[in-house]
This record gives C-alpha cells, structure tokens and sequence, in this order.
C-alpha cells in the first residue's frame, strides 16, 4: 500500500501467520476511502472479505457463507453493495458486506444492475435478469429490503432470450425469439416496452447504448439481405425506438463499432466493413451524415504522406485488440472538447497490426501523426507488433494538444511496459507506470510526476474559444452554434475542477439536414434528380394506421422525414409540415400467434400448459378469440391479446394435439396453429439385432422403446464410422454389410425433451453355418417377448450346448427370435484356421455333435415352476413341426421310400445286364463295381427336401441343406 502516489509502500498483512490470496479488490466510487477485499485462505472454508474504511489503511475480516464471483457497490449509497456468486444467486448487503441477504437465485451473470439516480423512482431497487423454474429467462425487478418476502415484480410480461438484458441510464433494452423470429424491446425512462421498428430486410444485433445519455437508442451491427446497404442511423424518443437506414448506399454488406466522442454533443466515430474492407467515418450530427477521415498531408518526420482522396483516408482502431501491446480505442476526454487520440493507418483501409498514432484538436478536421515509441520498435508490414520497449524509459508527453513533445527519463535500466494508472479523475499529475525488466522478473512501479512542471493555475488569458464545425465548415451541427474555451498551447498550467468547457451556443433555424428518412423511408442517391430526398421502401406503406391505432383515434400519415433526436433546431425548413390527420380504421387481426410459456411444444401428461395468445396488428377490443386445443375443450374469449393471460390447460394423455386460435371481426379474421406433443419421458432403449450376419445380407435394426410413442418418437441410426446419421420415424431399419469385421451400430431415440440411446456390435463374416432350433410348446406360454428374456435365453442355450458338445461358448452364437411361437437360430463360426486343422472335417464334426445332442434330447432348461423345456432343430420350411407334434413320423417314412426306390434302381439294373445279349460287345478296359465305404465319411449335398434336413449352411445369402450319410463311391475299373 501507498499513500504518497508511489513513492514508498507498506506490506498489509492480513492474517499473521496464514497465506491470503487477494482473487479481487472492489473501490467504493463515491467514496474511495471504503474498499472491499476478496480473498481466500487454505484454512478456511468459506471466502473472506476484508473491509477498509481508511483507503486501505486497517482491514476487518469478514467471513461470507458463499463464494463471491462479483461484487457491484450502488452508485450512489457508498454501504450498499450487490454479490454475484459462483452458484448464480445473489446477495445484498446494507453494511459494506458485514450482513448479507438472499436476493434472487438462477441470476445471469453480468446482467444485475442498480436503480439510475433520477429515473428510478425508488433507489434500492434492482433490474435482474433470472431464469424462471420452467428455464426460461425473465426481466424481473426486487427491492433490497422485502425481495425475499414477496416474489419479484415481472418486468417484461414473457421471456426473455438469454444474457439479453441491458440496463443504461434512461433506456432497458431486451430481446425475445418466439418461432424462429426475434424482436428487440426498448423502455424509455422506465416507460412501458415497446417493439423496436427496425428497418426490413436487415439482421440487425443490438449491442447497447454507448450514449444512452443522449437520447441514443442503440448501436447495431446488420447485414442487408439485397445488393444496396447502408449505415444504420439511429434515434428513439418517449414512444418508442425507431432504426432506419442511413445515406451510405451500395455496399452489399456492413459492420458498424461505435465510439462517441467525448465533450462534443452528436459527434460519433464508426467503423464499417465494406466488400471486406474495414474503414473509419465519422458524423457531426448523431448518423445522419457520414464522412471519412482526412489523412494528414505530412508524417510526423515533415515528409508527403502521399495519401489523397478519394482512395486513401486515415483509419482508426475503435475496439481493443486481442494483442495487448496494440493500441486500441481512441480516447477523448469531456474535459478536452474537441482532442481525439487514437491508433490507426493511412491507406485504404484499416490494417489490424499497425498502430501509428494521430491526433487532433480540432474534432477530426486536420490530423497530426506523432511517435509515442523509440525508433525501430515498429514492426515490419505482416508482421505482429513489437512490445513498447523502453531504453531507458522515456516519458513522451505534451502539454499544446500534440503539436510539440518533451522527453523525460525516469529509470536507467530498460522496461517493458506494460500499463498505466492514475487516480480516477482527469486533475491528478501523478502516474505511475508498470512493467518489468525482462520476462522473467519481477513487476516494477515507476511513478511519473509532472507536478513541477504545472506550477500555477489557468486563469482567464491562457483560454481562446475554439468554434466547432463539421468537415464541410458548417457551424450549425445539431440546431446550434457551439463555441468552447481551449487553454492555449503556450499556457503551462492547470485546469482547476470547476472548469467548464463549454462556452456559448446559439440556437440556428432548421434546414433539410436537420432532418432524417423516418421508418420505411430511404433517402434517394446522389445521382437521382430528386437527390437527398426521402421515399418510401417499396415495403412499406406510408397511409397504413400504425399497429397499436385504436379505433376512435386519429393518426398522422408520415412524409418520409423526422427530426434528428436532440437536436435543437427552431424554425425554418420542416418537411413534416401539414401532415395528413386520418382515423384509426378497424382493422382485421393480423400476426396472430399462440405459443406456450417456456417456448416448449413438448409436455408430459398431466403438466400443466399455459398457452399465450399474441395478436401483432388489428384492433383488439372488438375482436373474438375462438380456442380449440385440440382435446375437446373448446372456448371462446375477449380482450385475449389484451390482457395477456395465459390459458391453463393439462393434458392427460399422450398424443400430438392440434391447437388452434381463430381471431375475427368485422373487418377479418386471422387463425394460428399450434401442434403441441403430449409424450411421457423414454425409460428405456434396447437396440435388437443379429450379432452375426454375413456379407451383403440384408439385417433388420429394430430399436425396442419403453414406452412405446407412436408418431411422437424420432430415431437416428449410426452405422460404423459414420457422422451422418440416417433418420427414421418407425423403430427399425434394414441394411446390408459390404466387407467382414465388426461394425459398431447405434440408435438413439429422441421423443420430445427426451433421449435415449443403445449400441450394439455385429460381426460381419463370409462364412459360417446356421442350424434352426426350436422349442417345447411350454415355452411359448412363459415367453414375456422382452429383449432381455430373449437374451437369456439364448445364453442358456449356448452355454448348455458347449457343455454337452465340448465347442467353445465363442463359437456358438443362439439368437431367439421375437414373436410367438418362439424360436431360434443357433450360428456355428468358423474357428480361425490353424496349420495342421482341416477346416471341413472339423466343421462337420461340431455339426455332427450338436445333431447328435439335439436328437437325444439332451439340451434342456427348467422354468419358474419346474417345468421344463427342450431344445430341439427346427423344420426351415413351415416351422410347423414342434417338439412331440409327430414330425419323427414322418422323416422316418420319408427315408423308407427312398431307400425301397435306391434298392428297385439296383435291381433293374442288375435284371438289364443279365438280360444282354451275348453278341454284344463291352465296353473295353471299364467295369463298374459299387462299393459301401464305411471307414471314410465325406460331404455331399442331396436335392432332397428341408424335411429331411438337420442343419443349414449359410455363406453369404444362400441357405444349403446339409445331410451326413453313407456315400456310395463309383470307381473305374482299368
């Protein structure tokens, strides 16, 4: 701590003993002896303030049940201070944070403001942004000292759009989006909110008022959706918000950053981006007319500039840079009318890395460039700026508004600068400046004072008046004549704090630029006969009543011009005279709009619903509102709009329900839909698929959902690697899988707020065998038809067959399959191949295994109950035949007839040989004898019917009936 601007310091100590870290410090800005402390300690748990009512002198702990994010004194109560914790709620405190209480929960952050001194009726009062327990945001407004005894007032009746609140002197501006469309709100001097007119077919972004003060509605950032663009001009009065376009024509598209000037009323500098290119205006009369910047005519070395409109002009930068060490804003002082320093370059447009610096003093008419850093620390052209190295720091200042500069050195080491502080306020000579000797060491503090310097007083000989004018020398800016007092470049003194500026001005008589286009009007280009002059978009309608026209009432048809907010003027020309007076006519309803609170289409049943009916245009007082929702409840009713109160309804069942508003009178009527889905929350998701399949099989995806919504559920469908999603409405999909390996497969089922996924891995393989199985008719009167029931019970089955046929669980996949009567599928995979293993004979010996088991009945489970169930193979035909239905019968007499017919075919033809004639000659060197090979078994597929058939061999698509049996071999005999 310092008490004599720098020169010596104190170490605080706060707590002996213990490490305090100091996360923030807070300065009372009415009064500056009170300072608030946040810290935090290893050994306490909750975060600690430390109070000062000496500037800083002694310390008060002060232990806080929460952990503070912000602290935010009154503006005008110097013990009253406002907390933003981490957990979003905030605090009140009436003592300089020695008691604390609970104001509102679910705050935004950076969006709690205090009551305006002078616009605010009561000064405790608080603007708050909240989020409602729906999770929709609303403006609400609490006093300190009974917030949390009555619930806070709604400000704004609806929500309204996240971090979207702004609070600055006489205006409140919000935002809302209802149906894919937002609406900017403005509140003039606390006054009801009305709807910002913004110009048609722009995209504007409101981003405050930087000179609310002056009656400025907005800054705005837009983008035109045709080819001819423009500033936007910007103004607001006690009725409402009105943003038209400027006279800048033929950009396709435009940013703006505002910056007021300081000290001169009306005089704002902007940057606007054109066809890609940033460039610096400026206006004299609050964006009506905008000019560029004259470049000087010589550098600060008394060199050309070479710099001449129309293509080259000075351009400034208007907004911090990421880079610490550029320039940023420009800076003005209201005690210095008229001087404007700021960074920028000559060219055609603004480059981002140079920072050359300009001044003026006389509101942008002539421009000086000066160098404010030691030679050769200018970076070269692409390259990001060089740090302002100081060697040894020099301290550069001037006192004749830049025209000369003194040097001064304070250190005899080199620094690296990295800021300045100065007490608040523009009387203190005592700076000091921060920074370090290298980047590896230690801050240090140079104070700076330039007190000797200023050794008296200004008194009335070192002022002149300074006379204000725009860039074309007009002196009426705004409706007045303003002159102001400038000390004298020759004056070495000091401003006293009761210095005033301004002058004198004089009221001038008003001419055509005082006035702008007004809402839906455009002023005409330069080249038109009718040049400056205002007409209507061809969007707009000039007779049209006004939305809120009230039937009985008298309005006036615009002619396209308004006077410029603040401005002065008296007299002279006024295009708005004699303006048409005609009566509000009873118009149809027009924009209407039902929508539910929270902006949710999607409730559960049994929830209530509280439906709002908006109407944009058209008279309301005569106008009957007919509500179905789409149930049966049927209504009808009057002054809807009106009011604004919110229909409760609640949905019992689940379903999608038509809601439907129809609004008339006698001059029309206008309808709005709504379609509002009633679903439970999902509980659970099992995505069902074969886990094997083969190459280029078509597979079945089937998602089983819990509960079940019909039409309500939306599926998306992740097969392997792919991002893109394929989306269904029904609950299961077909594919097909091109190439082998394992393919990861992911469902995810949203219905409503609700989401619910399941992942499933399938193997793709180009062979392996499928043998049918089925089931004991008991069975089918346990099976719950659950994915999990079928699960289990194909693990049974597989683990049971390994067992009795000694193959491995791995090689053995049993799917049963959904429905009734139930049954399964049992897949033989095919081992990986070894070097001495015969992949066929091993093959049809684990069939041959799994056939003998399955015939003997020896594959079984018991049920709850003890009953049991057997496994048996399953006819692939009809999958009629069922365990003990008689289907041995008949595969018994099968094989009889067709060994009697083999055994007829041998006989006949043992009967024609003996029968040859003797005369007719052999074939010589060929006998044929027929032989039973016992000792060998090979495969040979038979064209005989699936009947006969114990397993199924898939490779690829196709299905081949498989028989072991004795095989008949025909040998030549030499």
């Amino acid at each position: 701590r310092s008490s004599d601007f720098g020169t010596s310091y104190t170490k605080l100590t706060l707590q002996p003993g213990v490490t305090t870290v100091i996360d923030n410090f807070y300065i009372c800005p009415t009064n500056k002896r009170k300072i608030v402390l946040v810290s935090s300690s290893l050994s306490d748990r909750d975060q600690s303030l430390f109070l000062s009512t000496d500037e800083g002198a002694t310390f008060q702990k002060q232990l806080v049940p929460f952990a503070v994010e912000t602290l935010i004194f009154h503006p005008k109560e110097e013990d009253k201070v406002l907390a933003y914790s981490k957990e979003s709620k905030l605090y009140v405190s009436s003592d300089l944070g020695k008691k604390w209480t609970l104001l509102q929960e679910r705050v935004t952050k950076d969006h709690v403001f205090w009551a305006v001194s002078g616009v605010d009726a009561d000064p405790d009062l608080v603007h708050i942004e909240a989020q409602d327990l729906g999770g929709g945001f609303r403006y609400v407004t609490c006093h300190v000292h009974n917030c949390s005894d009555s619930a806070p007032a709604a400000s704004f009746p609806g929500p309204i759009d996240h971090s979207s609140l702004t609070v600055q002197d006489d205006y409140i501006f919000l935002k809302t989006t209802s149906t894919n469309r937002t609406k900017y709100y403005i509140s003039y001097r606390r006054n009801e909110f009305v709807l910002m007119k913004l110009p048609k077919y722009a995209l504007p972004k409101v981003r405050g008022a930087p000179a609310a003060p002056a009656a400025l509605s907005a800054s705005a950032l837009g983008e035109k959706w045709g080819p001819a663009g423009g500033a936007l001009a910007r103004g607001c009065g006690t009725a409402g918000a009105v943003l038209s376009e400027g006279p800048v024509q033929g950009f396709v598209t435009f940013l703006i950053l505002l910056s007021q000037v300081r000290g001169v009323k009306g005089v704002f500098l902007a940057n606007q981006k054109t066809n890609g290119k940033v460039v610096t205006l400026i206006t004299y009369n609050k964006g009506r007319d905008w000019d560029r910047l004259r470049p000087p005519s010589m550098d600060m070395n008394g060199k050309p500039t070479n710099c001449e409109p129309p293509d080259c002009h000075l351009h400034l930068h208007l907004r911090w840079a990421d880079n610490p060490y550029v320039s940023g804003t420009v800076h003005t002082k209201d005690t210095a009318p008229g001087l404007i320093m700021g960074a920028g370059n000559l060219g055609s447009q603004l480059v981002e890395y140079k920072e050359e610096m300009y001044i003026t003093s006389d509101c942008g008419h002539t421009w000086r460039q000066v160098r404010l850093q030691r030679p050769g620390a200018a970076s070269p052209p692409g390259a990001p700026p060089a740090p302002a190295v100081v060697t040894p720091l020099p301290c550069r200042f001037s006192v004749d508004e830049g025209l000369t500069w003194s040097t001064h050195n304070f250190t005899s080491t080199s620094v690296f600068v990295d800021g300045l502080l100065s007490e608040p306020g523009d009387e203190t000579l005592v700076m000091t400046v921060f920074g370090h000797i290298s980047f590896r060491s230690d801050w240090e503090l140079v104070k700076v004072d330039f007190r000797p310097s200023f050794s008296r007083p200004c008194g009335e000989d070192d002022y002149s008046a300074w006379h204000l004018s725009d860039l074309q020398g007009d002196r009426c800016i705004m409706g007045q004549q303003r002159s102001f007092r400038k000390r004298k470049p020759t004056s070495w003194c000091v401003k006293g704090k009761s210095f005033t500026s301004a002058l004198e001005s004089r009221v001038c008589r008003c001419r055509e630029s005082d006035f702008l286009c007004d809402y839906g009007f455009e002023r005409s280009p330069s080249s038109e006969p009718d040049a400056n002059k205002c007409f209507a978009n061809f969007w707009f309608n000039p007779l049209s009543p006004p939305d809120d026209c009230v039937v009985g009432q008298a309005y006036t048809s615009s002619l396209g011009y308004r006077k410029v907010v603040s401005n002065v003027c008296e007299g002279g020309v006024d295009p708005r005279q004699s303006p048409a007076q005609m009566q509000c006519p009873l118009a149809p309803p027009r924009g209407l709009q039902v929508s539910i609170r929270g902006r949710a289409v999607a409730v559960r049943p049994g929830e209530d619903v509280l439906f709002v009916v908006r109407q944009e245009q058209g008279d309301v007082l005569t106008t009957k509102y007919q509500v179905d929702l789409g149930d049966g409840f049927k209504a009808t009713y009057v002054n809807l709009t009106l009011t604004e109160e919110p229909i409760r309804h609640r949905y019992e069942s689940p379903g999608v329900y038509r809601v439907s508003v129809r609004a008339e009178n006698t001059a029309g009527r206008d309808e709005a839909l709504l379609f509002v889905q009633v679903n439970s929350p999902l509980q659970a998701l099992h995505l069902e698929v074969v886990p094997v399949v083969g190459v280029n099989q078509e597979v079945n995806l089937t998602a089983v959902l819990l509960p079940l919504n019909p039409n309500l559920t939306v599926f998306y469908w992740w097969i392997g690697h792919s991002l893109q999603p394929l989306l269904s409405l029904e609950n299961s999909v077909t594919t097909r899988f091109a190439d082998t390996g394992d393919v990861r497969v992911t469902v995810q089922a949203a219905c409503g707020n609700s989401v619910l996924q399941a992942s499933k891995l399938v193997r793709v393989l180009d062979q392996f065998q499928v043998v049918p199985l089925q089931f004991s008719r008991d069975l089918d009167a346990h099976n719950p038809n659950t994915p999990e029931w079928r699960e289990d019970v194909g693990l049974v089955v597989t683990r049971l067959l390994s067992k009795e046929t000694s193959i491995p669980e791995e090689l053995l996949v049993t799917v049963v399959k959904p429905g009734l009567p139930t049954v399964a599928d049992l897949a033989v995979l095919l081992p990986p191949p070894g070097p001495t293993r015969k992949r066929s004979l091993t093959s049809d010996k684990r069939l041959l295994a799994i056939q003998q088991v399955l015939k003997a009945q020896k594959i079984s489970f018991l049920l709850r109950g003890g009953v049991r169930v057997l496994v048996a193979m399953r006819d692939t035909d009809t999958d009629s035949q069922r365990l003990g239905g008689g289907g041995g019968y008949w595969a018994v007499a099968v094989l009889v007839v067709i060994g009697l017919f083999a055994v007829g075919v041998f006989i006949l033809y043992k009967f024609k040989r003996q029968g040859r004639p003797e005369g007719q000659a052999k074939r010589p060197g060929r006998t044929v004898y027929a032989q039973m090979h016992n000792e060998k078994e090979q495969e040979m597929t038979s064209p005989v019917s699936h009947s006969q058939g114990v397993q199924s061999t898939i490779q690829g698509e196709g299905f081949i009936d498989v028989i072991p049996t004795r095989r008949l071999w025909v040998t030549p005999v030499p």
